[in-house]
């Protein structure tokens, strides 16, 4: 049995890391990670995050890029190696959580096959690639540890709750959305240590609440746990003298973010929706917790949280379902397992999956494309061209910039790109003369066009790169002419 469980995981990771391989050798082109490029090689050369070279999301993902210097070939090998992490822990917890075999080997399967393939952009090195395994590692220490739920047994139980709080602040420190993880983690303990004990009535109510209050210290260890790695973040950045920064990029600004998708009759409408259907889910868990067993209490809990985590901004951005694979694919276990409740499970299957097919654009027929692609180029029979307009019909303009720019500046000649492909900074081995990377950032904020006009006149940039039509680009052109046109891009030389 050992031996047929190591060749089952060894197969899936090869599996994976064959399905993962043309990735690391993509152009560079997707916009997200072009920021991400440029801001980790903005803070390997000095730069401070959020006060000298900006984006929105936590730090953990830009020191992965810092790490490597914002080399995307690197960066994808790392989220390569973490995605194996992975599937490995996942592995291990799908052991704890099922006994039927076909339950761990196939929930292992799809999970490794979804985060595999660019359906979903595995293949691209987001802040969710790096997230998932402080997530899944944070489920597995609670589940193997504890001694309520799902298996017991751990002389270590507080220790191993304390890491996984730690853990779950680490994915947060990622990527903010990780707090719904914590949440369902956070709950799921808390429903499971009262798994046959909750039933209150007018005359039990107080001592459930006694024993609620008095029995929260693994619940308190967790958020220790969590809570100590944001307070170490949160004292460097006010020793930086950049707090206030940090917690705008982090969270102020995403509030406004998530309120612009989720208007619906008044502002945050469908927030508040959605936050009434998990409401609601949550307590037909807890009302019908003796039916789902104590590894369906865990896997509903963090299934709910998952898809409210997934449609929490109210875009169809694909690799936001990445946050959902691993409670979906206990699930699809679960369901294999306790064939007895299909008649609960099936609808809920369809019901999520007509859910997620209606608001996110899934094309599982661009996979085989992607991979004909990459081995078409391999063998020669593709340009170099034509392999990079597979990924973005502007890609080779890209490069055409970037490859203008090494001839016309030395090393301390600037450029300024107005536009939202942040990647010609990388591949042209410059910075922005600003802490902005991309256009809609500097439009978005009201004194950045000011602050950014600054640093052009300060640094002296040589070239004004424009990619993107818009009117606020004449604001920069002063003191600039048009001197040059690549593939519809307005190339400004500065005058004196």
């Amino acid at each position: 049995m050992k031996k047929q469980a190591e060749l089952f995981l060894g197969g899936i990771v090869t599996f994976f890391a064959a399905l993962r391989f043309p990735s690391l050798f993509e152009p560079y082109w997707y916009g997200d990670e072009g920021v991400y490029q440029v801001v980790g090689t903005a803070i390997r050369q000095g730069r401070i995050l959020y006060s000298e070279i900006w984006d929105n999301k936590p730090p953990i993902l830009y020191l992965i890029y810092a790490l490597f210097n914002g080399e995307q070939f690197y960066v994808r090998l790392a989220s390569l190696i973490v995605g194996i992490g992975t599937i490995v822990v996942f592995y291990y917890l799908a052991i704890k959580i099922f006994k039927n075999l076909y339950s761990i080997y196939f929930s292992t399967a799809f999970f490794a096959l979804m985060f595999s393939l660019p359906v979903l952009e595995g293949n691209i090195a987001n802040a969710e690639n790096f997230m998932l395994l402080p997530v899944i590692g944070a489920f597995y220490y609670v589940v193997a540890s504890s001694s309520t739920p799902i298996k017991s047994g751990s002389k270590n139980r507080f220790l191993f709750t304390f890491m996984a709080g730690v853990l779950m602040s680490f994915a947060f420190l990622t990527k903010t959305v990780a707090i719904f993880d914590m949440a369902a983690l956070f709950i799921a303990l808390f429903v499971l240590r009262f798994f046959e004990e909750m039933h209150l009535t007018a005359k039990n109510i107080h001592r459930h609440i006694r024993a609620i209050i008095n029995g929260l210290e693994q619940e308190t260890v967790l958020v220790i746990g969590f809570i100590a790695p944001i307070i170490v973040t949160i004292l460097y950045f006010l020793f930086v003298e950049v707090l206030v920064d940090f917690l705008r990029a982090t969270f102020s600004q995403n509030v406004g973010y998530v309120g612009y998708g989720n208007f619906f009759l008044f502002p945050m409408g469908f927030l508040y929706l959605k936050l009434f259907l998990l409401l609601f889910l949550l307590l037909l868990v807890v009302r019908y917790r003796e039916h789902l067993g104590k590894n369906g209490i865990l896997i509903f809990i963090w299934l709910a949280f998952s898809i409210f985590n997934a449609f929490f901004s109210q875009r169809p951005y694909t690799h936001y379902l990445l946050v959902a694979i691993a409670p979906f694919s206990l699930f699809i276990g679960y369901m294999i397992e306790n064939k007895k409740l299909s008649m609960v499970t099936l609808p809920l299957l369809i019901v999520m999956l007509l859910l997620i097919l209606s608001v996110f654009r899934l094309n599982f027929r661009k996979a085989i494309p992607y991979y004909e692609n990459f081995l078409s180029f391999i063998f020669n029979n593709k340009s170099v061209e034509d392999y990079q307009a597979f990924f973005d019909k502007k890609t080779p303009r890209d490069y055409e910039i970037s490859n203008f720019v090494k001839t016309k500046t030395n090393t301390s000649e600037g450029i300024f790109i107005w536009g939202d492909n942040p990647q010609v900074y990388k591949l042209s081995e410059k910075l922005p003369p600003g802490r902005y990377t991309v256009s809609y950032h500097i439009t978005f904020y009201p004194d950045a066009i000011d602050e950014t006009k600054r640093a052009i006149e300060k640094q002296k940039v040589k070239y004004i790169i424009q990619t993107k039509e818009s009117p606020e680009i004449f604001q920069f052109l002063d003191n600039y002419e048009l001197k040059y046109r690549i593939a519809g891009t307005n190339i400004y030389e500065r005058k004196f």
